[in-house]
C-alpha cells in the first residue's frame, strides 16, 4: 500500500475513470430531495452499465418525481461486463464493450408499488417500450454535439467528470446556464476559471463531503503501484483520494447556517501580510468573532461558508489577487530547500508573512533585508453587517 492517490496525478497520467460509491452519491443528494420533482437529469459522464450515479436515480425515480433520466458514456468507457451490470445487454446493440451509447429513462416499473426500485426492478428498464438504449453516432464526449443536444434538454447534471477534463466540463455546464451537482477536487477553488463564480456567489460546495478522502472503484487494468487501495473477494480494485468535494449550484438549507465563532482578535494571533491589506487566519474555527475587517482563510473555509454571514472578496493569487494586494515584490531572493539561492524577478504569487524563522523544507523569501513565508492561497473574506 502506497500513499494516498492525488487528483494531479490522476489528471497528468490520465487514468481518471474513478466510479463513485453509491453511499457517496445518496448523502449528497438527500439534501436535493425537493428540487429534484419533475426534472429531467443527465448523466453526461456514465457508462449505466457501470455508473452508480445512474443507479441511485434509475432506483429513486419515482420517489424523486423525475421526469427523465439520460445517461451517456465515452466510447472508451471500460466494461467489466454482467459483473457489475445494473440490467440484461440489449439484444439491438452488437457489444456494448468501447461502444458510446445512450439510455433515456422516462418510466420505471414499480413492481413492489412502494416508489422505489430495488435491482431487479432495474433489470426490466430496457423491457418497457418507454425506455431505450441506443448507440450514439459520435463516440459520446461530453461536448459533442450530440451531448450537448441532450445536456439542453436537461435540467440539472448530476455525475463524477473525468478529472483531466473537468475544467473545460465545468465551463460548459456555466455556458449552457445548467444546474448541477458534480464532484471535483477542492484545490478548483484557486482555479481561474471557477473562483469568479464562487467570488459571485453563483457556485458553492455541497452539503456531504468536507474533509478527508473518498474510495473510488477504478477499472480492471488501473495500475495499484502508487495509490492507496484495496481488492474485494471479487477481485474489484479500490483507491482512496483526497480532497474529493461536491461542486454544485443547487442551494440547500444548510449552507445558511451560521459558522459559530468563539476567538477573539488580539494582534500577537493574527499577523498582518506584507502584500494584503488583511490578518491571517490558519484555521476557520480561528475565526475572530469581533473583528470586521478583511481576512485570509484557508480555502476549506468554503466547508462551512455562509454567504448570509461573510462576504466573499477575493483570493491572494496572481492574477485573481493582482486588484488586492497593497505592495507588489516583483524581486526578491528565494532560498530553496536545499540550501540553493536564486534571484526572482518576477511578482510574487500569493500573500506573505514575515518570518525571522522560516520552514527548512519549503522555499522562503528575502526582501529589504526581512524574511517572508509565502502560505497557500487564502480566500479574503469579510463578516456581513449583521441585520
Amino acid at each position: 500500500m502506497a500513499r494516498n492517490v492525488d487528483l494531479v496525478n490522476a489528471k497528468s497520467d490520465r487514468k481518471d475513470e474513478f466510479y463513485t460509491s453509491l453511499s457517496d452519491i445518496e448523502q449528497e443528494m438527500k439534501n436535493y430531495r425537493s428540487f429534484f420533482a419533475g426534472k429531467t437529469v443527465f448523466c453526461n459522464c456514465d457508462d449505466p452499465y457501470e455508473s452508480n450515479f445512474f443507479k441511485y436515480f434509475a432506483m429513486n425515480f419515482q420517489f424523486l418525481g423525475l421526469k427523465k433520466l439520460i445517461a451517456t458514456c465515452f466510447d472508451g468507457s471500460p466494461i467489466t461486463g454482467t459483473q457489475l451490470s445494473l440490467f440484461d445487454f440489449d439484444a439491438s446493440i452488437d457489444s456494448p464493450e468501447r461502444t458510446a451509447y445512450k439510455v433515456e429513462i422516462t418510466e420505471i416499473p414499480d413492481l413492489n408499488n412502494d416508489g422505489a426500485v430495488d435491482l431487479s426492478d432495474v433489470e426490466t428498464l430496457l423491457k418497457s417500450k418507454n425506455n431505450v438504449l441506443t448507440k450514439l453516432e459520435g463516440n459520446g464526449d461530453y461536448a459533442s454535439e450530440e451531448c450537448l443536444t441532450l445536456l439542453k434538454e436537461a435540467d440539472v447534471v448530476c455525475t463524477n467528470p473525468p478529472f483531466s477534463k473537468w475544467r473545460p466540463f465545468f465551463l460548459k455546464l456555466m455556458e449552457y446556464k445548467k444546474k448541477f451537482i458534480i464532484l471535483g477536487n477542492v484545490n478548483a477553488i484557486t482555479y481561474k476559471e471557477l473562483f469568479p463564480f464562487i467570488n459571485q456567489n453563483e457556485v458553492w460546495l455541497g452539503q456531504s463531503i468536507h474533509s478527508g478522502d473518498r474510495e473510488f472503484r477504478v477499472p480492471d487494468d488501473y495500475p495499484l503501484n502508487a495509490a492507496t487501495f484495496r481488492v474485494d473477494d471479487k477481485g474489484i480494485k479500490y483507491i482512496r483520494v483526497k480532497g474529493v468535494r461536491w461542486w454544485t449550484n443547487v442551494d440547500y438549507p444548510q449552507r445558511h447556517e451560521d459558522l459559530i465563532l468563539y476567538k477573539k482578535y488580539n494582534e500577537a494571533d493574527y499577523q498582518r501580510y506584507a502584500n494584503y491589506d488583511a490578518i491571517n487566519v490558519d484555521n476557520t474555527s480561528d475565526i475572530p468573532l469581533d473583528y470586521s475587517g478583511t481576512m485570509g482563510v484557508p480555502i476549506t473555509f468554503l466547508d462551512k461558508y455562509n454567504p448570509d454571514q461573510f462576504e466573499i472578496i477575493g483570493i491572494t493569487k496572481t492574477p485573481l489577487g493582482n486588484k488586492l494586494r497593497t505592495i507588489v515584490f516583483d524581486k526578491q531572493i528565494q532560498h530553496n530547500p536545499d540550501g540553493s539561492m536564486e534571484v526572482v524577478t518576477k511578482a510574487n504569487d500569493g500573500a506573505l508573512l514575515e518570518n525571522d524563522n522560516p520552514p527548512k523544507n519549503k522555499p522562503w523569501y528575502e526582501i529589504d533585508g526581512k524574511k517572508y513565508k509565502a502560505v497557500y492561497p487564502r480566500i479574503l473574506i469579510k463578516r456581513r453587517t449583521q441585520k
